[in-house]
């Protein structure tokens, strides 16, 4: 692999200039429309009518930070008003980046991996392979999923988890869940032919090539973690001194419970203190930005105002815990929690929040069996309207994944304490005042994401019981950890700033499309099937629908979108028997003639 300029093949044409002059005056002005470190009303994530605005209904402007002064560019860190964490799902560095010029990628001698990790089924190893299909499967990613496939340090045990996964798992996002019997995919790797904008990104600005997830274990306590440095079960509503360490079973939101066949799940108690809590204390601005419902189509690489890829699927609350926090609930702040059509606007109004949280629905989120090509496509939009905006000058984008996926990594991660840290992800900084080309060989974990928002926007106060005003049992400051490196090393404060790089959303690629006939009955591209049917007819369609209590239309739109039968059903408190039960009792009973 040569060390070829994958950016330059993408660049735009401009970039977005927006400076104002500096003068008293001015700089209230600029306050007053920037997302900084102060919130005037309508600038942040929330309309100042409603009872979760920042500013709670108030028309004045709020106190700035401790730690921002009003006059823009700001010095070092201060230049940076916005930060915006872009969280996809289910990747090692090495599936990713294992191949990039540079970086701690997978051993190689001339080109061949040196490594081989053993097959039980066979009795023999597998190397790592170049997978070019679109389409992965991945392996069970559990807490004790990773101490398997971490094996004291071996990294061997990753083939052998795949295939002791459950066989025919329909929970897609259930960390138990893998595909036994096939081809051991998770040794598989992919190169900038097949990801390219990523790689562009890599080049252009920051690769960070030790960065591993925060807690050993899967999607839910990673995204507890990168909220609020912690993943716990609470005893008592609302108490946080009742919360106790839990990597691997904190409790589970309503619909994941649903999913598990839960039919009346009660909503989990995150008691413990999050971030959002010192921001709001300290008039900081935030934003997390979930799909809500259907998304609209972009197919306009000069599009800004709407998502990539047109989705029905909802936000899995796995990665969208915020909701159940009590001091979120307490503080009302419920309303900053988004739809990611709001972070489109607030980009192309030059109105993003100070920090931002963007995660995506399933389809666009990579984690298997989401294609790569759709996830790549939605964080290209995402960043491609970021450098569009007027606030792309004062904003440092954070890119990972929240999980390794099963997938294979060759670096074994450091011991912090009793939770962490888990396996290596990819992860980028994208921004004008990002080192061009560097590579980031700092010991990090998503922990450094929140430690460089404490020191930009909170004067350096932790998420610390003993000094940040509402104290829990959690087992330590994970900001503070010696292990962890200072992103701050990742940027150049004083470089003239970098112009944007403006890629296609669709760009070309060496990836294979899956087949169009998908594994089962239901899955996504494929018509859904019910015992002696071929393909359901209109009024088919109907009954199914009026018996979960939706319209055609949204069944449909589920369906297309990709949702299996199963996974509609479910989340409408029904299993696929009593879905089918019902469709075959209204064949019988002649409804076509009742529905319209």
């Amino acid at each position: 692999m040569t060390s070829r300029r994958w950016g330059s093949l993408f660049r735009g044409s401009s970039r977005a200039v927006a400076l104002l002059a500096v003068g008293l005056l001015a700089g209230a002005l600029l306050v007053a429309a920037c997302g900084g470190g102060s919130t005037p009303s309508g600038n942040g994530p929330t309309a100042p009518s409603t009872s979760a605005s920042l500013t709670a209904g108030s028309t004045t402007l709020t106190t700035t930070t401790a730690t921002l002064t009003p006059n823009p560019p700001g010095v070092g860190i201060h230049k940076i008003r916005h930060v915006v964490v872009i969280m996809q799902e289910n990747r090692s560095f090495d599936s990713y980046f294992g191949t990039y010029p540079g970086a701690d990628g997978i051993p190689m001698r001339d080109g061949v991996p040196t490594v081989c990790v053993p097959d039980p089924a066979s009795g023999t190893c597998v190397r790592p392979f170049h997978d070019r299909h679109d389409r992965n499967l991945g392996g069970p990613h559990s807490a004790d999923n990773a101490q398997a496939d971490i094996d004291d340090g071996r990294m061997d045990g990753f083939v052998r988890e795949q295939e002791s996964g459950m066989k025919g798992c329909e929970q897609t996002f259930n960390p138990a869940c893998g595909e036994a019997g096939g081809t051991p995919d998770v040794m598989g790797y992919h190169t900038g032919a097949d990801i390219p904008n990523y790689w562009a990104y890599a080049n252009d600005f920051v690769l960070q090539d030790h960065m591993f997830e925060s807690v050993a274990s899967w999607s839910l306590p990673a995204h507890l973690y990168m909220v609020s440095e912690w993943s716990a079960y609470c005893s008592l509503q609302g108490d946080p001194e009742s919360c106790r360490n839990a990597i691997e079973s904190p409790q589970n939101p309503p619909d994941f419970e649903r999913r598990l066949g839960n039919p009346i799940p009660t909503n989990p108690n995150y008691a413990w203190t999050d971030l959002t809590y010192l921001l709001h204390r300290d008039h900081v601005s935030w934003g997390y930005y979930v799909f809500k419902g259907s998304e609209p189509d972009c197919d306009n690489d000069a599009a800004m105002s709407c998502a990539p890829v047109g989705q029905s699927a909802r936000t899995p609350g796995i990665w969208n815990p915020l909701p159940y926090f009590t001091d979120v609930q307490q503080d009302d702040q419920v309303g900053n929690i988004q739809s990611l059509t709001d972070f489109y606007k607030a980009a192309k109004a030059g109105d993003l929040p100070s920090v931002s949280w963007v995660t995506p629905n399933g389809t666009v989120s990579e984690h298997p069996p989401g294609l790569i090509s759709a996830g790549e496509t939605y964080v290209t939009s995402l960043i491609n309207a970021i450098m569009r905006s007027p606030d792309w000058d004062s904003t440092a984008i954070f890119l990972a994944w929240d999980d390794w996926g099963g997938f294979y990594d060759h670096v074994a991660p450091p011991r912090v304490d009793e939770n962490g840290y888990g396996l290596r992800v990819p992860a980028l900084v994208i921004s004008p005042y990002a080192k061009p080309g560097y590579i980031d060989h700092q010991t990090l974990s998503f922990d450094a994401y929140t430690k460089f928002i404490e020191d930009d926007f909170l004067g350096g106060q932790r998420l610390d019981p003993r000094n940040d005003g509402r104290p829990d049992p959690r087992p330590d400051v994970r900001e503070d950890e010696p292990e962890l490196g200072d992103l701050q090393k990742d940027f150049d404060f004083n470089q003239t700033p970098l112009p944007p790089v403006i890629l296609p959303v669709r760009p070309q690629t060496d990836l294979i499309e899956p087949a169009r006939v998908a594994r089962g009955p239901g899955a996504a591209g494929q018509t859904l099937r019910l015992p002696g049917v071929k393909g359901l007819r209109p009024f088919e369609l109907a009954a199914v629908a009026q018996y979960l209590g939706i319209t055609t239309a949204e069944l449909r739109r589920d369906l297309r979108a990709g949702e299996t039968l199963r996974q509609i059903a479910r989340a409408h408190g029904r299993t696929v028997a009593e879905v089918r039960r019902a469709e075959l009792a209204a064949v019988r009973t002649g409804l076509p003639a009742t529905l319209p």
